[in-house]
């Protein structure tokens, strides 16, 4: 099993153990983090939603992203997914929000090159965190690399683990529902 199925699976637990939900706002990764979060059984017992919004119009017609700082940097900006990660979680109506935006190729866009991401995560408490990557690979190594560390950036909100330590959680959770070793 990836890390990102572990990942996904380990937040979701998470939420559901603290009564909270999560919406997910996507431009980079299309779709993917939605798509690894519903994978889970039981998610909709904590997910909420997501929006993909690719075009960086849609940044700001639907997630609420400030269209005088999409005009000044672009979409590939840490304001900008602060502001996707707040704008989807007021909008689907959820406890936390988290989000993706970077270039993950071919071509560099918005004067960054291939590989810059950010990923962020909005909370109730007015957290708002944002993490700068600057990944290798190919087209779908970005992509995945990016699911894989807003998923992460999200369960260090949540209990201040890295994922490492999340799978051990994961495990004393199942050892004690199952009565097991």
């Amino acid at each position: 099993m990836s890390v990102v199925p572990a990942a996904a699976a380990g937040v979701l637990a998470l939420l559901e153990a603290r009564g909270e939900t999560l919406a997910v706002a996507e431009s980079l990764t299309g779709g993917l983090v939605a798509a690894e979060l519903t994978a889970v059984p039981g998610s909709s017992k904590t997910f909420r939603g997501s929006v993909t919004a690719y075009a960086t119009g849609l940044k700001q017609d639907i997630l609420g992203v400030d269209g005088t700082l999409l005009a000044a940097r672009g979409a590939v900006d840490p304001d900008v997914a602060a502001q996707m990660a707040a704008g989807v979680r007021t909008r689907l109506g959820a406890g936390w929000g988290i989000a993706t935006t970077g270039v993950a190729g071919p071509e560099p866009q918005d004067g960054q090159p291939v590989g810059t991401v950010f990923v962020a995560v909005a909370g109730p408490d007015g957290t708002r965190k944002v993490s700068a990557l600057r990944l290798n690979g190919d087209r779908a190594e970005i992509r995945r690399e990016s699911v894989r560390s807003v998923l992460e950036l999200l369960a260090t909100e949540l209990v201040g683990e890295r994922l490492g330590e999340l799978s051990e959680y994961e495990r004393a959770q199942d050892t004690e529902q199952n009565g097991g070793t």
